[in-house]
């Protein structure tokens, strides 16, 4: 094993393998997650090298990351096909040899006969693992994982797909890598997350906090489409974690509305959480977020208990038909107008006997629709609550993932906020706000 050295001196590094991944053909998500998790606990990845999956090629950049490395972890090229050398190659270098083992064959049969296929003999290929190694299972597909303590440092080769990867990481990986004192195993930090405050005022609102606890305490921030993040950590140990939460909550104090959780927490979860406590139900209406929104919802675990319902309605027909908004509305202000996304909010609560109600409509571009009035970008949002009914128009450039992410956070937040704050105005005045 590598010798006790801080974990923050520790060099983790990633390879990812895939001609997919080389080509844009699929995304490698593989750096942003483990890449996270691995944070979490302390630990940050020194490099991520993406290659092709020919045999000089891995063998070439298994040598390289093996010599500077205490922890190396590869994903992909561990399938049945020919194309899979992986394991092959590795242990050539590291003068093992591969093992059949029975036990990988009857979990990969057993797989076969529950989805009621046959297993071809190729398969057979992932039943074999290192001799001088461990064998990690993989509950959700055929190749298991692979785990080597050799020459003072750590090997885990990881299969490729992620609904396969993130669990055997989560459940397996993390926890040897902290029994071995290779990273934390608690959190590194405490995490406030914020939303609808930008990084520069966020820092200048805690700024006071900060400067209070000088000396051993690092800030680090994250922004994301509409939140901010802000990690605390005492890399020094000046901080233990009853310090670094007494900072936090001194800083959620100071954040009023703008603070979100500690943790990592969605903004759909908190909302879900928030409408469960009242015992208050939800629906959505959208047009240029596609069900992005209720799809916010369907991620979280148990929002059936809130959660009524959403409706994608893109033509004005089909704001018609589904929410029985008058054709006069549309035909006066506009498909994309405060007065349709209100329109839209009441119309999903009513149809689904919701409490509250969101909606968005507007012009997520890049080109198409919009004029001087309504620019590609804006947005309208409508939020429905036993107060009222109110919309908000707000300006967003950019690219159309980047403006329709940027509207769910923000629908999502105001939801949150409503919910927090448990009252609004009673007169059922439209209100528009642009930001």
């Amino acid at each position: 094993m590598p010798d006790r050295k801080p974990i923050t001196q520790l060099n983790y590094e990633l390879v990812t393998l895939g001609d997919e991944l080389l080509l844009g053909l699929t995304v490698n998500s593989h750096l942003s997650f483990i890449g996270q998790q691995l944070g979490r606990h302390g630990v940050t990845l020194r490099r991520n090298v993406t290659i092709t999956d020919d045999a000089e090629d891995i063998a070439a950049q298994f040598r390289e990351s093996w010599a500077r490395s205490d922890v190396v972890l590869m994903t992909g090229g561990l399938g049945p096909t020919c194309y899979d050398r992986t394991r092959e190659v590795v242990a050539e270098l590291l003068g093992q040899k591969l093992v059949f083992h029975p036990e990988i064959e009857k979990a990969i049969e057993l797989r076969f006969a529950r989805n009621g296929r046959k297993m071809t003999p190729n398969n057979l290929k992932q039943a074999y693992a290192f001799e001088r190694g461990e064998v990690l299972p993989n509950p959700n597909g055929t190749a298991p994982g692979l785990w080597v303590e050799q020459d003072g440092k750590v090997l885990c080769m990881l299969p490729g797909p992620p609904n396969e990867l993130q669990p055997m990481f989560n459940d397996q990986v993390l926890p040897r890598l902290a029994a071995l004192g290779l990273l934390m195993e608690r959190e590194a930090y405490v995490q406030v997350r914020t939303a609808g405050i930008g990084e520069s005022a966020l820092e200048h609102k805690l700024q006071p906090v900060f400067d209070r606890h000088r000396g051993g305490l690092v800030v680090a921030f994250c922004a994301h489409a509409g939140q901010v993040d802000v990690r605390l950590s005492s890399p020094t140990g000046k901080f233990g974690e009853p310090q670094l939460r007494q900072v936090a909550a001194e800083c959620a104090i100071l954040l009023g509305d703008d603070f979100m959780c500690f943790g990592h927490d969605s903004l759909a979860m908190i909302c879900a959480d928030a409408l469960r406590a009242g015992d208050y139900t939800l629906a959505v209406a959208e047009t240029a977020t596609g069900g992005l929104l209720a799809d916010a919802f369907a991620n979280v675990h148990g929002a059936s208990k809130c959660f009524a319902g959403g409706c994608v309605c893109y033509s004005n027909e089909s704001k018609s038909q589904l929410l029985e908004i008058p054709d006069e509305i549309m035909m006066q202000h506009g498909a994309v107008s405060p007065e349709t996304a209100v329109a839209m909010a009441t119309g999903a609560a009513e149809k689904l006997g919701a409490d509250y109600a969101l909606a968005i409509t507007g012009y997520s571009g890049p080109c198409g629709g919009g004029g001087k009035e309504n620019p590609v970008g804006t947005m309208y949002l409508a939020l429905y609550s036993p107060g009222g009914v109110w919309s908000r128009k707000l300006c967003y450039p950019g690219p159309r993932s980047t403006v329709k992410q940027r509207a769910i956070n923000a629908a999502l937040d105001w939801l949150r906020r409503e919910l927090v704050r448990g009252a609004g105005c009673s007169d059922g005045s439209v209100h528009s706000h642009c930001g």
